[in-house]
């Protein structure tokens, strides 16, 4: 039985008050904070980097689940591991060529390795770096296109949930993009364990309900498989 864990998508946090944020989210039973780091090439939108991270590792003790929405993933390991990231989600689009390398080093840095798919991007493209001797820990399905918050859940992507979770049991299986109450049944059933969640939890009247409610989903849908 893998463990559910909430993790509220920082984006959509105040920035310019990020620590006291980030304590009110894990106040409110967040289990990680996700943090969308993005170059402004991979995806057009730029956001925060490792000094960034750094500041708030200052302030918190919290996993910070790093997102990383770059065109060189490998640029940014070692500044992300000395600044304080617990997880390094990489993209299987742009690491083809050097994705042992990539898990190699993060793992050296101390974090635990992740891959992440655009929704466009076949989930047999992960398939290799789940059955290396050094494979990455966890898939991350993006269930809206990379780049912004805000958008609307693709429920045609539960395919790919559906299909590692049922080669992988043990994976932690993480979904990003239009996750709230009104689709948090959908990713649960699918076998989503992991869940990020950025305007449903932030813009909610009650996060600790929401933040609540999609864990009992995750844990429901559990107990019926």
């Amino acid at each position: 039985m893998v463990k559910p864990k909430i993790a509220p998508s920082m984006l959509s946090s105040d920035f310019a008050n990020l620590a006291s944020e980030a304590e009110r989210m894990i106040r409110c039973g967040a289990d990680w904070l996700h943090m969308d780091i993005m170059d402004g090439h991979f995806v057009p939108n730029l956001t925060i980097g490792a000094p960034v991270i750094e500041s708030l590792r200052k302030h918190t003790k919290a996993y910070l689940d790093c997102h990383l929405m770059v065109t060189n993933p490998l640029d940014y390991v070692e500044p992300l591991g000395k600044a304080g990231a617990s997880g390094f989600t990489f993209h299987v689009e742009v690491s083809k060529d050097n994705w042992r390398e990539l898990v190699q080093k993060i793992k050296s840095n101390g974090m635990k390795p992740g891959v992440s798919l655009r929704p466009g991007t076949p989930i047999e493209e992960v398939y290799p770096l789940l059955e290396d001797e050094n494979p990455v820990e966890m898939v991350l399905v993006m269930t809206v296109e990379p780049g912004f918050g805000g958008q609307k859940f693709m429920p045609e992507m539960m395919d790919k949930v559906r299909a590692l979770r049922k080669k992988y049991p043990s994976l932690d299986i993480e979904v990003d993009g239009g996750l709230g109450p009104s689709t948090i049944d959908l990713a649960a059933a699918a076998g989503a364990n992991c869940i990020v969640a950025g305007s449903s939890v932030f813009g909610a009247p009650d996060p600790a309900h929401v933040i609540s409610l999609m864990r009992t989903s995750v844990e429901n849908a559990q107990t019926i498989s």
